[in-house]
């Protein structure tokens, strides 16, 4: 199992950080010990002092696919959940401004808050779902896949280019504008439609 990220995916957030908008989707990797499930509680690594939250919806793989077209891309995944791609600003931060990889600001352990999934079934339309986190009861992040630059068909027929996709494999399709810092003590709330998916509380 492996958890492919695509990153600067919302106009909004790409503004927010001051980056370029990409010419075609943009991605990284983190590793299966970064899967953080059944809302365990994430505990602040001490190799950081700026810690951000980033709330993303997640399509589950449900079959093996390389080069795969993208009017065929929406039978690869079955399910839907949400998920946070922690991400150590302050580390990612001088390895950016150093023309550097920024792995360990993204792959270190735990950083990959995940829901339970549920059947894609369950929404209508793909290119309109709502989606949110609510830190400490207060909504800091709302998002919609009508947002998106790149919709989760054409995120799969490019991630599928490159690396084969199998069954299990997680795909982190971006986070829209509203990402901040958390602190010891904070607890995060993921959404889907207005129904709570997700629930992590920071230590």
């Amino acid at each position: 199992m492996k958890i492919i990220c695509i990153g600067r995916n919302y106009h909004a957030h790409i503004k927010e950080l001051g980056n370029a908008v990409p010419a075609e989707p943009v991605f990284f990797f983190k590793p299966d010990t970064a899967l953080l499930t059944r809302n365990r509680p994430f505990y602040y690594p001490e190799f950081s002092s700026d810690i951000h939250y980033e709330i993303e919806l997640v399509l589950k793989i449900c079959k093996v696919g390389k080069n795969i077209q993208t009017r065929f891309a929406h039978t690869y995944y079955d399910k839907i959940g949400v998920g946070i791609d922690f991400t150590a600003r302050d580390i990612q931060d001088r390895a950016k401004k150093a023309g550097l990889p920024w792995f360990t600001a993204k792959g270190f352990d735990q950083s990959a808050p995940m829901s339970n999934f549920v059947p894609k079934s369950d929404f209508p339309d793909p290119k309109d779902i709502n989606f949110s986190l609510r830190l400490n009861g207060e909504s800091v992040q709302q998002g919609n896949t009508s947002l998106m630059i790149y919709p989760f068909d054409e995120i799969i027929a490019h991630a599928s280019r490159f690396v084969t996709l199998r069954t299990g494999d997680m795909i982190f399709t971006g986070t829209p504008a509203g990402v901040g810092p958390v602190r010891i003590g904070d607890v995060l709330e993921g959404y889907i439609e207005g129904e709570k998916m997700l629930n992590c509380a920071v230590k």
